[in-house]
């Protein structure tokens, strides 16, 4: 088994398909989620499912309230957008956009990866379908990693943290089908930015278009409720 990988884990798509990606590369990975104030909170149990059945060895789960922020549909009371047209392209970034959300998450990532001499960050970030977030560009991680290897211990000892971003260059599709050869149950995972107060999609927002549109290009229905 090699070192331990840190993977974040949001209970999404998307992260679920990158911890078993660690995992199939030989990785003990510790499952890293964020209760920072999102309006819910179903994507923790989500992520919570997710690990155990992939076998994550710890799952690891910090708050903080971005809501201080807010300016974003996540975090604020604001309206999330539904029923957009997702080929029209994207001018500006979204407002369900979480500031600096990344940053901070790989932030607190890195922060454990010293503390359990992880050398291997993973983060499900996709530049293919990213809706405009500015954090899920590969500038964006490269410049992190560059950041990484001056920030830290490791970095300056020589052996820097790595941040993996396997998901970066697929489309919604390619992600799912890769995550079924891995054996990822869909089922487990959430993705809407707008759910029920039972959890359940409401089917309209960006995620949940992108999400349907990928499962029904694989001539498969979502198993998620």
């Amino acid at each position: 088994m090699a070192a331990p990988a840190i993977v974040l884990l949001s209970g999404g798509l998307d992260s679920a398909t990158v911890l078993a990606i660690a995992r199939h590369a030989g990785h003990d990975c510790i499952g890293l989620s964020f209760r920072y104030g999102q309006r819910h909170a179903v994507e923790l149990a989500a992520a919570a499912d997710v690990a155990r059945a992939l076998g994550a060895s710890e799952h690891l789960t910090v708050s903080m309230d971005l809501r201080t922020f807010g300016h974003s549909a996540l975090t604020a009371e604001i309206e999330v957008p539904k029923d957009r047209d997702l080929q029209a392209g994207e001018d500006s970034v979204p407002i369900t956009y979480v500031p600096a959300r990344n940053t901070i998450f790989l932030s607190y990532a890195l922060a454990l990866a010293e503390v359990r001499t992880s050398r291997d960050i993973y983060i499900g970030v996709n530049a293919v379908d990213y809706s405009g977030y500015p954090d899920c560009r590969p500038e964006y991680l490269d410049a992190f990693q560059r950041m990484a290897g001056l920030a830290t211990r490791a970095g300056i000892e020589g052996s820097p943290v790595r941040i993996h971003a396997p998901l970066m260059h697929l489309t919604k599709p390619e992600i799912i089908r890769r995550g079924l050869e891995l054996g990822v149950d869909y089922g487990l995972t959430r993705s809407c930015y707008d759910p029920d107060p039972s959890g359940r999609a409401c089917r309209r927002c960006d995620s949940c278009q992108l999400r349907r549109q990928a499962f029904a290009e694989l001539g498969r229905e979502d198993p998620a409720p």
